[in-house]
């Protein structure tokens, strides 16, 4: 599970109640222990632990800088100054999750202790105004279910953010020829979004397999294959993949990768006989994502998906293929078989693949259930992320790693591909992080895409309702 750190920084103002303001602070980080979240607070700043004095701002953007914080969390414990919340999110350029307890009903007397409802919507404004991105949880009380739920969907949006501005991806060789669609920008993703490439020929990939051959985890790998796939090959093949995994994995190490995109044919077989495959099942399994036909925009959407379920779930790299015989709105996700074999229904095998003499590929078909399908991709320097939702169901074999599914409207879904800017692969994770994925697009640049147009759905869940 990839870690997430919050800054914690509760604001007052100093017009409406201190002590009142002092409590929910309190009672704020009780409940963040509670739920596990790891934070950095302000309480060694000045004596009450609250953000209200501008002046202060720099010793709390040192304090979380330093302690590496991923995110900000403001919650209003009164009304709140908007002024240094708003420079706050400015200068650490952090998602920035604000907040404020639900207020209870006037006293006896007509006095209210807070506002910090009132105090959400001046803070709005001040962040729009300073042009910052932010994420905001609707008014609830700390006990209430959307406070829970909230705080997840706001450590996920961390995590994809932190992950994005981080991209780094191992390309080995170059696409292959006949593929115009995985062509990329590299200089505009790294100028656009700081996505790096870290390019290296087929003969680097072959040099680190000599190196990794006699290696221990290498023959862990061999048996590791035998015990969890059926060989539908020479044993040599399984020694080639185990081989090839490791080398990808010392290879993204070594250039500080945490992906990586192959030209998976056809001078890899030329080079070392196999397809790869099952060493990209392998190595995705570990949480680095190998993606086929050089995809680097495939290799994007894996660790954004991946980043979204906090590294807890592995992704499905996979191509949109053929409609379901009899389903009107079913698909068939398929790619030659590349998927983690934890992912798969049964017992999976290593043999030849569906379009490929060589052997070296996973056949199995994938656990069903319910499904976040995902595509970054751009044409002309915009760029946009396709997402929605998809379930598993039943549908005729097939070579390969496979899943049938059902999506609500797949008409709909197949005019989004065609007309673009998508292609025809994409990235599916079990689970539903669609939510977190469109909410983190706010922070990356990118545009959100709703293949079932159901954007107020899913803004609906992001308040709570």
């Amino acid at each position: 599970m990839d870690h997430i750190k919050l800054g914690y920084a509760p604001t007052r103002r100093s017009i409406f109640s201190a002590p009142d303001a002092i409590k929910y602070r309190k009672l704020t980080k009780e409940k963040l222990t509670e739920l596990g979240i790891d934070m950095v607070d302000i309480d060694d700043i000045n004596k009450e632990g609250l953000l209200y004095d501008a002046a202060e701002l720099p010793a709390i953007i040192a304090k979380f800088t330093s302690a590496g914080v991923d995110g900000i969390f403001v919650p209003h414990c009164n009304f709140g100054t908007e002024y240094a919340v708003a420079e706050l999110a400015r200068r650490m350029k952090l998602p920035v999750l604000v907040w404020g307890p639900r207020d209870e009903a006037p006293d006896s007397e007509g006095i209210r202790l807070r506002d910090s409802q009132c105090g959400l919507f001046a803070t709005g404004k001040a962040l729009r105004r300073f042009g910052v991105p932010f994420t905001y949880m609707t008014n609830c009380r700390l006990g209430d279910p959307e406070f829970k739920r909230g705080l997840d969907v706001f450590i996920r949006v961390c995590n994809v953010v932190k992950i994005f501005r981080r991209i780094r991806i191992l390309q080995i060789s170059t696409r292959p020829y006949d593929f115009l669609t995985t062509m990329c920008n590299e200089g505009e993703l790294l100028e656009k979004f700081n996505i790096q490439l870290a390019p290296i020929p087929m003969t680097e990939l072959v040099l680190a397999m000599k190196d990794a051959e006699n290696r221990s985890e290498t023959k862990e790998t061999i048996a590791y294959i035998k015990e969890k796939m059926e060989l539908k090959c020479d044993e040599s093949v399984a020694a080639k993949t185990a081989v090839l995994k490791i080398a990808m994995k010392n290879l993204a190490a070594q250039y500080d990768c945490n992906a990586v995109a192959i030209q998976c044919w056809n001078a890899l077989q030329t080079e070392i006989g196999i397809m790869p495959c099952g060493a990209n099942s392998l190595l995705t399994d570990d949480g680095i994502p190998v993606v086929c036909e050089t995809d680097i925009h495939g290799a994007i959407t894996s660790l954004l998906v991946q980043a979204a379920a906090l590294g807890e779930k592995r992704i499905m790299f996979a191509d949109w293929t053929v409609r379901h015989p009899d389903n009107e709105n079913g698909e068939l996700l398929q790619h030659c078989g590349p998927w983690p074999i934890s992912l798969a229904l049964n017992k999976p095998s290593l043999g030849k693949s569906v379009a490929f003499s060589h052997p070296g590929s996973v056949s199995a078909e994938a656990r069903h259930g319910e499904l976040t399908l995902a595509r970054f991709d751009g044409d002309n320097g915009e760029y946009s992320l396709l997402l929605g939702n998809a379930k598993g169901i039943d549908g005729p074999f097939t070579k390969g790693t496979y899943l049938w599914i059902e999506v609500k409207n797949w008409k709909r879904l197949e005019a989004k591909i065609v007309e673009g800017p998508y292609i025809h692969h994409c990235v599916a994770i079990h689970g539903d992080v669609t939510a977190v994925l469109y909410e983190a697009c706010k922070y990356l640049g990118i545009k959100p895409d709703l293949y079932d147009n159901n954007d107020e759905e899913v803004k609906a869940f992001l308040r709570g309702e």
